[in-house]
């Protein structure tokens, strides 16, 4: 089983959103069972909270199911135990590495770095710019390009649908 974790700072609106996609899209693919996939905050502020309702909103539009989604903080475990740990943005980056240190086994990279001809390197955080609509669209992108590498990396096949 392949662990991915979306990391951002309140774990309210992008990370949850990431993980609802990438949940999604690895069910739409038929990798679910193969890919295990959750989301957390460097910080603890909304812990316990669901997706704010931008995220929700867009997720709706999309026909994106969040339920059971609930913010909560990364800890010292969950560099352990994923095998990719996926920031939003740089300073999430920069905390997960110093948190992870440098003998972690986890792939810890921001989403975008999987976006080829990328136009933005960081995920731009709507709760305080509102544009949850730009982000969906980096996260689809975003979710959709590690899939494709992590498929391509573990060598992973849909399972047949019963």
């Amino acid at each position: 089983m392949i662990k991915v974790l979306f990391v951002c700072l309140g774990n309210i609106c992008r990370s949850p959103m990431a993980e609802a996609v990438f949940r999604h899209l690895v069910k739409e693919r038929g990798l679910d069972g193969q890919i295990a996939v959750d989301s957390a905050g460097t910080g603890s502020w909304h812990v316990g909270e669901p997706p704010h309702e931008g995220t929700r909103r867009i997720l709706n539009e999309n026909a994106i199911d969040y339920s059971g989604i609930r913010a909560r903080q990364v800890g010292r475990r969950d560099l352990a135990e994923f095998d990719y740990i996926i920031a939003m943005d740089a300073a999430n980056l920069s905390d997960l590495r110093r948190m992870a240190g440098p003998n972690s086994a986890a792939v810890i990279a921001r989403l975008l770095d999987f976006v080829p001809d990328r136009e933005k390197d960081d995920v731009p955080d709507p709760y305080y710019t509102g544009n949850f609509a730009e982000v969906y669209d980096l996260v689809r992108s975003g979710c959709e390009h590690l899939l494709d590498t992590i498929v391509r990396n573990h060598q992973l096949t849909p399972r047949e649908r019963t």
